[in-house]
Parts: structure tokens; sequence; C-alpha cells
């Protein structure tokens, strides 16, 4: 697996319009956003940014290098702005997040459970982890 920065900084169009901001990254095909403030849209982007590096990532790929600055001619109502992310929260996130399962069970079984007030996404947790021999820490 390739060496990756913690921290990646790469120069993004913000498009005015009146409608709202589009955030593009020169670099970063299919890398957009969009939001309706300045603050919105500076945030909006870094979460791009973070989800797209973190994907390259997973995927093995290099990461494109970033344009200078000088070298991007913005259009009309274009706007170049550094957006910099901190990649480790992106990599936890990627790591800690949750699926959705669908499951079938008995009617008669989901009845005692939902009256006992059981969590079923708790319970099959437990379920999978004893299975798999995984004890809490």
């Amino acid at each position: 697996m390739k060496k990756y920065p913690n921290t990646v900084i790469y120069p993004a169009l913000f498009s005015q319009d009146d409608d709202g901001i589009t955030v593009t990254f020169p670099d970063l095909p299919g890398c957009i956003s969009c939001a309706q403030t300045d603050e919105e849209a500076l945030a909006m982007a870094r979460d791009a940014l973070g989800a797209w590096i973190v994907a390259t990532e997973d995927l093995d790929e290099p990461l494109p290098p970033p344009s200078r600055i000088a070298a991007l001619r913005p259009g009309p109502g274009e706007t170049v702005c550094l957006v910099d992310v901190w990649l480790p929260i992106f990599r936890e996130e990627r790591r800690s997040g949750s699926v959705k399962k669908n499951v079938t069970v008995p009617l008669w079984l989901n009845v005692l459970a939902e009256r006992a007030g059981l969590n079923f996404s708790q319970v099959l947790q437990a379920g999978l982890k004893s299975s798999l021999g995984i004890q809490d820490r």
C-alpha cells in the first residue's frame, strides 16, 4: 500500500451563482460540492476533498499533484481558494462507519423483541461479535 500524507492542500474553484456556490477541484475529477454561503462552501469543500482523497487511498491509487494557483485561469464569477484537509479524521470515519443491513426474523420473535424493548442493531452486533469470538474492550 502506498504512503499517503496526513494533510493535503488543493486549489478549488468557487463559482458564485444566483442559486448558491459550486465548488470544484480542477485536479480531482468528480470532486464537487455546493453551498449557500461562503462559510458553508469552505466546509463542504473540505468534506468533499477529504472523502475524495480517502476513496483514492482505498483504491491504492496515486494522488494527483495539486495545480499551482498561478496556473489556474478562473472564469467569470469564479474565485480560486486553497482548501486544506487533515485526513486522519476522514480515515477514521470511513473505518468506523456503519452499514445498513436488512434482516428477516419470524413474526413471533419480532413481537417479543419489540415488547421487551430490545434494540435490534445492538442485539445483532452482540450476536455477530459472539459468533466471531470478538470481545468488547
